[in-house]
């Protein structure tokens, strides 16, 4: 065979591998919406002969709620933006084997960080976001290190972890506002940040903002990490295979911690860019803002692809954006979070039909 077929061979074989990846996740989003639709049908009160009709109903109350409009596209990107730091957060974790179910967590020290660096006067904005983007990236980077460290040193389970830590970091944020002189008296929530620190938005009559372009720079920046480099090969190889890994050089502890560094970074400036272009404070807590764990569903759907991670973040950032229209038009806004939880549970067949693969395999060698 000459050079040329097998390199042929391989492209076609990169293709096909292509196909195959997207394949579960569209066949994922349809059957959600396939199963959705008979929701829809229940809460108006359709036959099961209307079954097209409250398809269209549902189809178009999403997508013109989403896109009917410029403001209404650019309202849409405000749900978007930190679900794509967050699904590149989760993204990070899983190629190393990891999973970090506390982005939310960091997602929410990020966001308490801007609410602070965010206060200081006197700053260009040029000097300004660049603070906040950098505080929230320590922030989370070093919320996410501590599981990080506890699993490779000790083996401690990585999940029970990172969720504890989303309880603490909940309540870190209260106990910021409610006992120290960063609240505001007598309210809830932190001032309003400096001018200097407030994200560019493109419309007035829009919270949408130029964080749509560092979350684009972020899924760059990520996907040449780690696909162009020696760390990035180094951390998928410990998600391949830890014990080939370490065989191999790799020191796999100083990888997961690392890992769980970048990851925990990622959730944490989406969390600062939140606050920064979006909220412009901190409010009390009594329950996660949600992004965090969203951000998981983006991994999945996106198969731990940072350039799927856009596609996936829109989708779920649409859902998101169309729950109050939905109820408005006398559809259920849970109808959206069904929509979510049955793409998540066909995903995730996907994984577990790769598992029994493996362990066949294994088994037949």
């Amino acid at each position: 065979m000459s050079e040329i077929d097998v390199k042929s061979k391989i492209k076609n074989s990169k293709i096909k591998d292509s196909l195959n990846a997207l394949l579960f996740p569209l066949i994922s989003v349809f059957l959600s919406l396939f199963i959705a639709v008979f929701f829809v049908m229940w809460a108006k009160k359709y036959s099961i002969t209307d079954y097209f009709t409250a398809l269209s109903d549902l189809m178009s109350i999403i997508v013109s709620s989403s896109f009917g409009s410029m403001q209404q596209i650019l309202d849409t990107s405000v749900y978007v933006v930190p679900l794509i730091f967050t699904g590149l957060a989760n993204a990070i974790a899983n190629r190393c084997g990891l999973f970090n179910i506390g982005a939310e967590g960091q997602f929410t020290m990020g966001f308490l960080a801007a609410s602070l660096i965010g206060l200081i006067p006197g700053l260009s904005v040029w000097v300004h976001i660049p603070l906040i983007i950098i505080g929230g990236l320590l922030i989370g980077g070093l919320w996410a290190s501590l599981p990080g460290y506890l699993k490779a040193k000790f083996g401690i389970n990585e999940v029970i972890n990172t969720i504890m830590m989303n309880y603490i970091a909940m309540y870190v944020v209260n106990m910021v506002i409610m006992e120290t002189h960063f609240g505001v008296k007598n309210k809830a929530c932190t001032p309003i940040i400096q001018e200097s620190a407030q994200l560019f938005r493109f419309i007035s009559d829009s919270r949408a903002n130029i964080g749509i372009i560092f979350a684009l720079i972020a899924v760059v920046l990520v996907y040449l990490l780690m696909s162009k480099t020696t760390l990035g090969y180094e951390i998928r190889a410990v998600g391949i295979n830890p014990f080939a890994a370490e065989y191999g050089g790799i020191n796999i502890k100083s990888k997961m911690i690392l890992a769980m560094f970048i990851s925990g970074a990622v959730s944490g400036i989406g969390g600062a860019l939140h606050l920064a272009g979006t909220m412009y404070q901190s409010n009390t807590m009594t329950s996660f803002i949600g992004y965090g764990f969203d951000g998981i569903a983006v991994a999945l759907l996106a198969k731990n692809n940072p350039i799927g991670c856009i596609p996936a973040a829109i989708l779920f950032g649409v859902l998101e954006n169309s729950s109050r229209i939905l109820q408005l038009n006398n559809i259920p806004k849970e109808v959206v979070s069904l929509i979510e939880a049955i793409i998540i549970i066909f995903v995730s067949t996907d994984y577990i039909l790769k598992y029994i693969k493996r362990k066949k395999e294994i088994k037949g060698v």
